[in-house]
This record gives structure tokens, C-alpha cells and sequence, in this order.
């Protein structure tokens, strides 16, 4: 029989790639967004797929459907999106991880929650392990989708241990690729962007601080593994853990580009951390995973994809 999977947040970046790898594996994929930030052009070459069924739907609200397997994505992910409406968000990790844990009970279905490194705030454990608590701040301009994501794992290791649902927890580091949105204020999509329009590149604080970044191909591939891991439930990294500084990656993607963009500095925002690098060491043992896509070669497929939508959209003269 054929697996049916469930990907709340379908239609966004990392949710589309999903779907498009589930999809490969001749399996059936219902795809639930309510297009807050995912989009239709993600996933409208799937559309046609007899396997792909688009539902419009909000995952605060609960809903009834037949599924082996949940992946539950719903919730934007980058600081623009998530502090626009914070109450929405919290509503979105908190609620939505409720319904779609309450759905995997009644249904007997294995349950993915996609977390994020963002549950370790401003570390002062470096890199960032696991057995890590975090340090983050319960009420600042973050705090919507820190403690948004550090309840709703919560929320699954509860219903693991007295309901005895499958689950599974990712914790996902900074992650690029086609269809970032273009307004998504992440600094890769930042940087591309104000690059290929010559436009100053905007570099919060003195640029010291690291990132790892981890090409979405990689970090599907390793999404898939932990779903597939039948004695794990994690939580475990996911993410590349080559350290650049900010002012590496804008001196790459400028380079890459051959802009003519100058770095333009500016305040670094509340709470940002100022390290952050995934150790993936228990990845590597239980998964058998490590991402392959160095950062050179990402940004270049990543440069090309807003380079063709720009040039689409008419806002970059030919």
C-alpha cells in the first residue's frame, strides 16, 4: 500500500522540497499551507501529480484526515515573517503542533515536528549540541518563535510519553535554496538579492557573527532519514557545520555575483545570536547523515534561481 504523507507548510521553501523528494518515492503527498509565506508557483508544477493533493487550510484550526506519516512545518520561519503577527505565530507552533499531534494519535501516524537551532537562542555552548537547554529570551522580539518551537517539543515528547505517538524531532539550522522568499529578510536571500540588483549589502553589527548554512537538498535528505529511523526520536541537528561570519558570506556572494554592491553597516537587532554552528555528530552516528553541498556551490544555484525571478518580475533590467 501505498504511504500517504501529510506536510503541513507544503507550500513553503523547505516544505515544497519535501514534497517534490516524497513525491520521487511514488508516495502520496497532501499538501496543507494556508499560504501566510508559502506560495502556489512552489508547488504548482506538482499540481498535476495524481499522487499531490493541495488542501488550503490553517493548522491552528484542527482537521480530520487519513495519513501515515505527518510532517509538520507549518509556521514561518524567518524574523520578518514571524514577528508580523507574534501572536499568530505562537498560535501556529503551539496549536498547530496540538492538532497535528492529536491527528497522529487518532490516526496511529509517525509525527515529525520541525524544530529549529533557534531553540538554543544565544548560545553559550558552542557548537551546539543536543543535551544544550539554550539560552533565550522568554519575552523579546524572538521570543514568539523560540519559545513557540521550545513548547511545541515539549508538546511532543508528552504526547510520546503518555499517549505513546511515533515522533520524531528535527532541530534545523540555517537553511538556503530556491524559493526563498525574496522579502523573507533571511541573510542569504538578503545578500543575493541586493547583490544582483547593485544595491549596498546591509550587514547588521560588525559582521563577526557565524552562521552555517546547509543546502535544502542536504537537509530534506537528512528529513528523511530521521522519519525513516524506526528506534530515534531525537531531538537531533540538522545543518551544515562549516562556520562562516556574515561578512564572509557577503564578501562570497559578491564575488559570485560580480556586483557592485558596497557593505553598508548597520545595528545588529535585539537578541541575535552571535554563534551558531550545529554539531552533528549524533546525526552522523543514528542517520548515517552529513550534508555534501559546499557553500560556494549552493549560493551559485541559489544566485541563479533570484537572478531568473528577478529578471521575471521586470525589477532587474536585462
Amino acid at each position: 500500500m501505498c504511504t500517504v504523507n501529510l506536510i503541513t507548510g507544503g507550500a513553503g521553501f523547505i516544505g515544497s522540497h519535501l514534497c517534490e523528494a516524497l513525491l520521487e518515492r511514488d508516495q502520496e503527498v497532501l499538501c496543507l499551507d494556508n499560504f501566510f509565506t508559502g506560495r502556489k508557483a512552489n508547488i504548482q508544477h506538482l499540481l498535476g501529480n495524481p499522487r499531490f493533493e493541495l488542501v488550503r487550510h490553517d493548522v491552528i484550526n484542527p482537521i480530520v484526515l487519513e495519513a501515515d506519516r505527518i510532517f509538520n512545518f507549518a509556521c514561518p520561519a524567518s524574523p520578518v515573517h514571524y514577528q508580523h503577527n507574534p501572536v499568530k505565530t505562537i498560535k501556529t507552533n503551539v496549536m498547530g503542533a496540538l492538532n497535528m499531534l492529536g491527528l497522529a494519535k487518532n490516526v496511529g501516524a509517525r509525527i515529525l515536528q520541525a524544530s529549529t537551532s533557534e531553540v538554543y537562542g544565544d548560545p553559550a555552548v558552542h557548537p551546539q549540541v543536543e543535551s544544550y537547554w539554550g539560552n533565550v529570551n522568554p519575552i523579546g522580539p524572538r521570543s514568539c518563535y523560540d519559545e513557540g518551537k521550545r513548547v511545541a517539543e515539549s508538546l511532543f515528547f508528552d504526547y510520546h510519553a503518555q499517549n505513546h505517538v511515533d515522533i520524531r524531532v528535527v532541530r534545523i539550522f540555517n537553511t538556503y535554496g530556491p524559493r526563498m522568499l525574496v522579502n523573507d529578510g533571511r541573510v542569504v536571500s538578503n545578500f543575493v538579492v541586493q547583490a544582483l540588483c547593485n544595491e549596498p549589502i546591509t550587514i547588521y553589527g560588525e559582521g563577526n557573527q557565524t552562521r552555517s548554512f546547509c543546502y535544502v537538498s542536504d537537509l530534506v535528505a537528512g528529513i528523511l532519514r530521521m522519519m525513516d529511523c524506526d528506534d530515534f526520536t531525537g531531538p537531533v541537528n540538522l545543518g551544515n557545520p562549516a562556520e562562516f561570519t556574515i561578512q564572509e558570506l557577503a564578501d562570497l556572494v559578491i564575488e559570485l555575483t560580480g556586483s557592485a554592491s558596497e557593505l553598508v553597516f548597520k545595528d545588529l537587532p535585539e537578541n541575535d545570536p552571535t554563534r551558531r554552528q550545529p554539531d552533528i555528530t549524533l546525526a552522523r552516528e543514528r542517520l548515517g547523515w552529513e550534508p555534501s553541498v559546499p557553500l560556494r556551490d549552493g549560493l551559485a544555484q541559489v544566485i541563479a534561481y533570484f537572478d531568473a525571478l528577478l529578471r521575471q518580475s521586470n525589477d532587474m533590467p536585462d
